[in-house]
């Protein structure tokens, strides 16, 4: 078993997330050479390189320290939260959760205030982006679950499949749009339109992408007019004529119904894709995390025939 100290995982962790030694030291409250002792002698235990400098002496990650660093950063929670029992406090450590646009907007609210019902002490961290960002946030270690609409990392991800969203074309309701719409026009024909686009790397935009390669459609065909990360305000731009946009059917819902938009099935078949929550293979999640967990998949069971977006 390695030999090492929780200083150093300490030391390891802060340099890691300050990008610097000499930051290291002054948080730390010790010297540049004692910081180097302990990154030196954590790597020496582990057998490992954790850092890199460039050429211009800037320090980073190897990929032996993208993987310490999740595991460094439970360690040193779990030993205040060990602390914090000896000194007979409660702990009330919040769930580290997040959730790319759509399911932090549509999806979240229900399960989180769901969840506090049965669970009042429990508090939430959630951080926002887009699907790729989350899958970041979740293998550096900096939330324990994620909320996404597309798989990226299965080698080291385990995907759980909550909901199925469907895709739709949606358009300003002009008489130009409601005679298209009326004579049975589906939205893959519309994709050729001035489009106001979800931000590259969300799940929405991946799907689209995979869509438009399965049909032959190429990207270079698209008039993209704008790309945005919030959906109210794609939907407001849509309204007022700036373009057409590929959304969420339930995040157009509302929309739909009084008239201010119409919305085109992609095609015969429809376009929906998956949601997932999603966690780091081979984590030991703790009481409330795996409790949060079990809540989200009865919930999911629960509505398994409705729409859900992301």
């Amino acid at each position: 078993m390695a030999d090492f100290t929780l200083k150093q995982l300490e030391t390891f962790v802060t340099v890691a997330e300050l990008n610097s030694f000499t930051r290291a030291a002054e948080e730390l409250y010790l010297t540049q050479s004692t910081i180097s002792s302990h990154i030196s002698a954590l790597e020496a235990a582990l057998d490992a390189r954790l850092f890199a400098r460039d050429t211009r002496r800037n320090i980073q990650l190897t990929s032996d320290g993208q993987r310490l660093y999740p595991a460094a950063k439970r360690v040193l929670s779990e030993c205040r939260d060990l602390r914090a029992i000896q000194q007979g406090e409660t702990i009330h450590q919040p769930l580290s959760l997040g959730a790319s646009t759509v399911p932090a907007q549509y999806l979240l609210p229900d399960l989180l205030s769901g969840f506090l019902k049965g669970h009042a002490d429990c508090r939430y961290l959630l951080k926002r982006g887009d699907s790729a960002q989350i899958h970041e946030l979740l293998k550096a270690g900096e939330i324990s679950i994620g909320f996404v609409g597309a798989e990226q990392d299965p080698e080291l991800l385990t995907y759980e499949a909550l909901a199925v969203d469907r895709l739709v074309m949606v358009t300003e309701n002009s008489a130009r749009y409601r005679a298209l719409h009326s004579s049975g026009v589906w939205g893959r024909d519309l994709l050729g339109e001035p489009t106001v686009a979800r931000e590259e790397g969300s799940g929405t935009d991946r799907t689209v992408n995979a869509y438009m390669h399965q049909i032959g459609f190429q990207t270079a065909q698209l008039q993209i007019v704008a790309r945005i990360d919030n959906p109210e305000t794609i939907k407001g731009m849509v309204a007022r004529g700036a373009g057409v946009s590929v959304l969420s059917a339930l995040a157009v819902q509302e929309e739909v119904q009084s008239g201010k938009l119409l919305a085109f099935e992609m095609d015969e078949e429809g376009l929906q894709r998956k949601i997932y929550m999603i966690r780091r293979k081979g984590e030991l999640l703790g009481t409330t995390e795996q409790q949060f967990c079990q809540f989200v998949k009865r919930a999911a069971k629960l509505h398994s025939n409705e729409d859900v977006i992301d």
